[in-house]
Formats: C-alpha cells, sequence, structure tokens
C-alpha cells in the first residue's frame, strides 16, 4: 500500500507532441505516425485534443527508436510494444525479433557480395573502346 501512495503522490508527466519531439530527437510527424499505426498510445488528450505523452511514452519511443535503427518491422515493433504493455517478459519475441533481422543481413550481405563479384568480372573482362583514355 505504501507504494501505490508514493506513486499518486508524484505528478503525472502530461507534455504535448512538440515537447516529446525537442526530447526525442524525433520529428512530430514520426511520433504521429507511430500513433496513427498503434505503436505509441498517448495517455490521454487535453481539452483541446491534443495528444499528451508521460514517461512511459517516452520510454516506449526509446525503443521504438532503437529497434526501428535495426530495421526492426512495424508489425514485429507492435508485437515487442504489446508484449512489453501486457507485463510479460518480451525476451523470446525480441530475440526472434533480432534473429529474423540478423538472418535478413546475412541474406542481403550474400546478395551484394554475388553483385560485387559480378562487378568485378566486368571489369576484369573490359575492353577499351580504342577511343582516348584517360590515365588512372
Amino acid at each position: 500500500m505504501a507504494s501505490q501512495g508514493s506513486a499518486s503522490a508524484r505528478p503525472a508527466l502530461s507534455l504535448r507532441i512538440g515537447e516529446v519531439a525537442r526530447r526525442t530527437g524525433l520529428p512530430v510527424k514520426t511520433i504521429r505516425f507511430y500513433c496513427d499505426a498503434g505503436l505509441l498510445q498517448p495517455k490521454a488528450r487535453s481539452e483541446g485534443g491534443y495528444r499528451l505523452f508521460d514517461q512511459e511514452n517516452l520510454a516506449e519511443l526509446a525503443i521504438i527508436r532503437a529497434l526501428r535503427a535495426m530495421d526492426v518491422s512495424i508489425p514485429d515493433l507492435t508485437k515487442i510494444l504489446e508484449v512489453r504493455r501486457s507485463g510479460v517478459c518480451n525476451c523470446s519475441v525480441l530475440k526472434h525479433s533480432i534473429t529474423a533481422q540478423m538472418d535478413s543481413i546475412s541474406l542481403r550481405i550474400d546478395e551484394l557480395a554475388a553483385m560485387k563479384d559480378e562487378l568485378a568480372r566486368l571489369l576484369n573482362s573490359w575492353q577499351d573502346c580504342g577511343g582516348s583514355k584517360v590515365d588512372d
């Protein structure tokens, strides 16, 4: 019971989207997109209809930003955040997303290596066209 009293004594943070953008470094448009996509759920609306965010929203934006930087998809982010909000450990969901992303990167690396090899073969078989040549 004592912990409930101390939590209610602490004032709730109510930030409008511009302040959230300033604190997180994300554009307002991006934050709105995350809200519209269901990734971020503002805690309330002001009387004027403005979205209001709290400390938990700032924490979620940090998670979203970090995972998006690793190209985690919006659907995967949605799953991760839903599990996180439910209070259930999301280690397996996050591990699955990271593993899938690593597999995708490995595939892309293989594709790029094959493209590089093909370009090298093309360059090695290149024959001058007979025109003026600029020394390298």
